[in-house]
């Protein structure tokens, strides 16, 4: 068996595509999207993700606000932006770029964010949300695997579903998101012990551990699908994800690729949260898995 590939930049072209129809039908009505990008210090990695975020908006016709902070930057110039930003009508999401510097409470930022323009899906409300199944803003790196499942066509009802990393940004949420899928699921983390009994098991294996070749081939169950999230950087500068992708794919039924799978579509989700939050504003609601503002109270 050689597993088929769960092409994420071809399914992000497409959303994309029809991003620029709802970005056209938006601007009819009045209403320009707009997503602000707040960039504190000079992290080279930051830099590449914050270029590749305006990009997409450019490509969906979405305006883009980049604001670059220097790193020594105080927590209170951020906190003085994001209140300008939540006050500004033209700005529909908005996206504090990760890693911050050390002297700047991370959780504290983030909840500064408006959480209507939470588009990053780090809030305390839209990650409590997602216990409860109405998260608005879904966290962008899960809701794209999501739908890179669904291209499979496979029901995850009842599948078993193991998560090896058990980061707030992608193994936790992703797991809440399984389990309302009816999925059975495992979150592994680095104290797990006999890692590869747990994955053995997988029928969906997603691996976001930021460890390269993390997982071979004899951690694979024969015909499981398997999802790489992980996105690492090699000496010789190659970008390579957590499985062993040429060992792997013998086993898989299917699997993502590293890059061109996990990777296009964060981004990609990140336009349609804004584009979500535009909608909801004007009450027409078009995003996926759209459950509107009149079903939750905001805080």
């Amino acid at each position: 068996m050689t597993a088929r590939i769960i092409d994420g930049k071809a399914l992000a072209h497409s959303l994309r595509t029809q991003y620029r129809e709802r970005v056209a039908q938006l601007k009819t009505q009045g209403v320009a999207p707009g997503l602000a990008v707040i960039l504190v210090g000079d992290n080279p990695a930051s830099k590449v993700y914050v270029g590749n975020k305006v990009k997409a908006c450019e490509e969906c016709g979405v305006a883009s606000f980049h604001h670059s902070l220097p790193a020594e930057a105080g927590e209170a110039d951020v906190l003085a932006l994001i209140a300008r930003l939540n006050a500004d009508p033209t700005v529909h999401g908005i996206l504090v770029q990760l890693p911050l510097p050390p002297h700047i409470d991370v959780r504290r930022v983030l909840e500064a964010i408006a959480v209507d323009k939470d588009v990053d899906g780090f809030h305390l409300y839209n990650v409590g949300g997602l216990v409860v199944g109405n998260t608005i803003f879904p966290p962008c790196t899960p809701y794209g695997v999501q739908l890179l499942l669904e291209t499979t066509g496979i029901d995850v009802a009842g599948k078993n579903a193991v998560i090896v990393g058990a980061s707030n940004i992608v193994g936790k949420p992703m797991a809440l998101m399984l389990l309302q899928k009816e999925a059975t699921v495992t979150i592994c983390h680095a104290k797990t012990r006999d890692l590869a009994q747990h994955t053995i098991l997988a029928d969906i294996l997603i691996a976001a551990a930021g460890k390269p070749g993390l997982i071979v081939p004899q951690m694979v169950k024969q015909g499981a699908i398997v999802i790489d999230v992980g996105i690492n950087r090699l000496p010789d500068n190659r970008i390579v994800g957590d499985v062993d992708f040429d060992g792997v794919k013998e086993k898989a039924s299917w699997i993502t690729p590293v890059p061109g799978g996990v990777g296009p579509m964060t981004v990609t989700m990140l336009i349609e949260n804004t584009l979500k939050s535009a909608e909801l504003r004007l009450g027409t609601g078009q995003g996926i898995g759209h459950q509107g503002w009149d079903s939750v109270t905001l805080p």
